[in-house]
């Protein structure tokens, strides 16, 4: 909750505010957008994970369950090089967002300002998010504290968006994991003497992924409709500020020419790993479906292959990450946001001309 409420009160509320008394005029528009829209989307994240902690708090015992089980070596290196993968990718988000905190805090400090948008306070004293306070910012301690304030704030908000995302990753890359153990043992299924166990303990195995997939589903889809939304209005925005600082090339000094470009790029990236993390996990379940059809059952008692339509049945449909409940993170669907979006920037590119 206090987080909640320094987001609110720093960021959002102020940079609304900002919004409104330059509306209008696009170019600053879409300079104040930057910094509302990734706020509030932190603040949607952690009302998300917070709504549904008891489902992801069951989540985390099922992984926590995983691990504990006795497994061979095989199946623990995979689960070990997939939780490598998470941890790798949490290390490199909070190297982002510190990075981003210390250009973004860290410039003006050296009177190295990156935007053209100057406080509307008018203010000598510039502060790193140049949003609109009630207060007079021009003395001390007021800007002193503010400065601080936003400080803190970027921090949460910044460890707030990247930690969902990483929470997401987790849970996604280890049924990924245990799915690839599944096909694993489907496919070496027929050199272990107990086969009608060892089927047994797949067919439950799966319905367990099956389920866990739905409640990270059920989760996160909401967010992620969010996120594409978020993704596709700040490409195209940022990618008409990029395009109309070639045509007006006094309106973008370089400084603030490559703060875009990087900007564009993160949340490509940052969208391209949702939908990649999308993408594995329907191969993965693909695999699951291949095994169960090249298994050769015509070696094996009709009774016990009659059992394997079991699993055929319910690996016959794909399992998805959803946006929304409307359509899977895949690739494909990363590149068909992004054409949409480039074509979007044509759209004001003409309405400005």
């Amino acid at each position: 909750m206090c987080n909640l409420i320094t987001l609110l009160f720093v960021i959002t509320i102020p940079s609304l505010i900002s919004l409104i008394r330059v509306w209008g005029d696009m170019i600053l528009m879409i300079g104040y957008m930057q910094y509302c829209l990734p706020v509030s989307i932190a603040i949607f994240k952690v009302c998300i994970i917070w709504y549904n902690q008891e489902v992801l708090a069951d989540l985390i015992d099922v992984i926590e369950g995983d691990w504990v089980k006795v497994r061979i070596k095989e199946e623990r290196d995979l689960m070990l090089r997939c939780a490598r993968i998470t941890r790798t990718i949490t290390m490199c988000g909070l190297f982002l967002v510190f990075f981003i905190v210390t250009v973004v805090f860290g410039l003006p400090c050296l009177e190295m300002i990156r935007r053209y948008i100057t406080n509307l306070t008018n203010s000598e004293k510039h502060l790193p998010v140049p949003i609109y306070y009630p207060h007079d910012v021009t003395k001390s301690p007021q800007f002193e504290l503010t400065l601080l304030a936003q400080t803190i704030a970027a921090l949460i908000a910044g460890i707030s968006y990247t930690g969902t995302d990483n929470l997401f990753g987790l849970l996604v890359f280890h049924v990924c994991g245990q799915l690839e153990n599944l096909h694993l043992r489907l496919k070496h299924m027929k050199k272990f003497p107990n086969y009608d166990e060892i089927l047994k303990y797949n067919v439950q195995n799966h319905i367990c992924l099956i389920r866990s997939i739905k409640m990270i589903d059920d989760t996160f889809n909401l967010m992620l409709l969010t996120l594409v939304l978020y993704f596709a209005i700040t490409f195209c925005l940022q990618g008409f500020l990029i395009v109309n600082s070639f045509k007006h090339k006094d309106e973008l000094s370089v400084m603030e020419l490559v703060w875009f470009v990087v900007a564009t790029v993160t949340s490509s990236v940052h969208m391209c790993l949702y939908c990649a993390v999308g993408e594995i996990l329907v191969i993965q379940s693909e695999k699951i479906h291949h095994a169960t059809y090249e298994f050769e059952w015509y070696t094996i008692e009709p009774k016990a292959a009659k059992n394997l339509i079991l699993i055929m049945l319910r690996a016959n449909k794909p399992l998805y990450i959803t946006a929304g409940k409307t359509f899977p993170m895949t690739m494909a669907t990363f590149c068909s946001l992004l054409k949409t979006s480039a074509g979007y920037i044509s759209v004001l590119l003409a309405k400005q001309d």
